[in-house]
């Protein structure tokens, strides 16, 4: 654990490091000292600014991949330290840390349902104004079946979770 937590200290730092190298990093305009430089002295300042636009874009372009990698192994190191973590809980905070996040996502799912609930009873309302005209124009309904559509829904009785399918 105290080296996983190591690698992510080192992490973080490079991080920083990289993030105070790209700072300091700039692209700076052209600068002519003299009013009366010559057009092949203009050319080549140009010039000189262009190779070292380039460079530099680059050098910043680099810098960010390898943040953005550092990154990533860092989410992976602190899914791994939690992982770590979790397997020292005892088996009654596992599962307590379990249940909170399925209450979660159970909270999710309804809040889901509740919306698509809405938007189907939006697109029965639309359907029944249409039919008519629509029964007139193609001898047909234009949406059947809204007797039968239904939605899951997540309830408890603090022990026992069933998901059940309520009809919109």
């Amino acid at each position: 654990m105290e080296q996983i937590q190591a690698e992510i200290a080192a992490i973080r730092s490079q991080i920083d490091a990289l993030q105070q190298e790209r700072a300091t990093l700039t692209i700076n305009d052209v600068v002519i000292s003299n009013e009366n430089s010559s057009p092949q002295a203009i050319a080549e300042a140009y010039r000189h600014h262009a190779r070292e636009t380039a460079q530099i874009s680059t050098e910043i372009k680099g810098i960010d991949d390898a943040i953005a990698a550092l990154k990533a192994e860092l989410q992976n190191k602190q899914a791994q330290l939690n992982s770590f973590s979790n397997l020292q809980q005892s088996p009654q905070e596992q599962l307590e840390s379990a249940r909170s996040l399925a209450k979660i996502h159970a909270e999710r799912i309804n809040q889901l349902a509740g919306e698509l609930a809405a938007e189907i009873r939006i697109l029965k309302d639309c359907a029944d104004r249409i039919s008519p005209m629509y029964w007139q124009v193609y001898y047909k309904p234009f949406i059947t079946g809204f007797k039968t559509i239904s939605v899951p829904h997540v309830r408890s009785d603090s022990d026992v979770w069933t998901i059940v399918n309520r009809i919109v």
